[in-house]
């Protein structure tokens, strides 16, 4: 447990010293020498967190501009901590400043994280030099929030700025729900995936609005009893499963929901993609329901030679089998065409 140590000048960790093992109460991190006024560096101490309160408590970051490096908050806690963000957490501008996720939760049980708070990546950088996109070897690039192995959890009411790649990655979790949430980049900003979700269970999206330049919400292997609902959407590529079949031990993608959401003047609406070539896998039981598209160029596509670094063998099929697949109530505006 712990914050992790980096070089000085290379990674820097906001100052959240917090003494909770007797006492349960707030903890405002500027009581612990924050200032929060968008210039100082308010991480230059690396401190340990003890997450050991026998009851449950909250940790308040008050409103304010908080300049801030790598987080880890790591667990188990022994009781339900509550992170309530309430200020502006700007990440280095400088992708070499963040050798890994900017922001991460791991291994809680019983985790909040609310406060209507906005964590901004200051992406723009990287969006001009990156070219992850065409080669696809993007796993230098830091991640605005990571969510990792969390149960029996909820984020909501906090916004994601301009991630330097995806805006939150879930991976490992179980029984999460994600609630008003509310992310933020441009068009061009590369490989820049709203929600992903990747070998989890029982994850719930509701009420989300999304603008990015790449997928909305993606779903990886494993995933399983994935419900996503009242998104509004737009612009980026549309809400996906997969890409499926690129790598050999995938897991099943079973169960999953797409309803009640908006998408307007996006690239794609909802599609399942896999891998030509691919080793064997599953997507079954999946259900696209009471979907509204406005000038959405593909509403529904399940392409099975998904190729986006053009390196494959696009002539050998892919082998992820689809099955139990259901569209309904998908309508909308069409694709406005422009003429020469």
């Amino acid at each position: 447990m712990g914050f992790e140590k980096m070089a000085a000048g290379v990674a820097y960790h906001l100052c959240f010293l917090l003494l909770v093992t007797q006492v349960q109460g707030f903890f405002d991190v500027k009581a612990y020498g924050a200032k929060a006024n968008g210039m100082t560096d308010d991480s230059k101490r690396s401190e340990r967190y003890a997450c050991a309160a026998k009851e449950a408590s909250t940790v308040v970051i008050a409103k304010g501009n908080y300049m801030v490096g790598p987080l880890k908050f790591e667990g188990p806690c022994t009781a339900p901590v509550t992170v309530k963000v309430q200020g502006t957490l700007k990440a280095p501008a400088d992708p070499k400043r963040l050798r890994d996720d900017w922001v991460a939760f791991r291994n809680v049980e019983g985790l909040t994280v609310s406060g209507g708070g906005i964590f901004d990546g200051q992406g723009a950088i990287t969006w001009s030099v990156n070219n992850c996109a065409k080669t696809g070897k993007c796993n230098s690039l830091p991640t605005n929030l990571q969510f990792t192995k969390l149960t029996n959890s909820k984020i909501e009411g906090i916004t994601s700025l301009n991630s330097k790649l995806f805006h939150m990655n879930i991976l490992n979790c179980n029984n999460v729900t994600f609630q008003n949430i509310v992310i933020n980049a441009p068009k061009n900003s590369l490989n820049n995936d709203g929600i992903h979700i990747g070998r989890s269970t029982m994850v719930n999206i509701t009420g989300a609005t999304i603008k990015t330049g790449d997928d909305f919400v993606s779903l990886g292997d494993g995933c399983q009893q994935i419900n996503v609902e009242k998104v509004t959407c737009g612009p980026g590529h549309g809400i996906s499963i997969g890409s499926l079949g690129r790598y050999h031990d995938e897991q099943p993608v079973i169960g999953v929901t797409v309803r009640n959401c908006t998408l307007t003047n996006t690239e794609n609406g909802v599609r399942i993609k896999t891998w030509p070539a691919s080793p064997s896998g599953v997507a079954s039981s999946v259900n696209f329901e009471d979907i509204i598209m406005n000038n959405v160029s593909n509403p529904i596509l399940i392409d099975q030679e998904c190729c986006p670094c053009n390196n494959c063998l696009a002539k050998v099929p892919s082998r992820v089998k689809i099955s139990d697949v259901r569209f309904e109530g998908i309508r909308g505006i069409p694709l406005q065409l422009k003429w020469q």
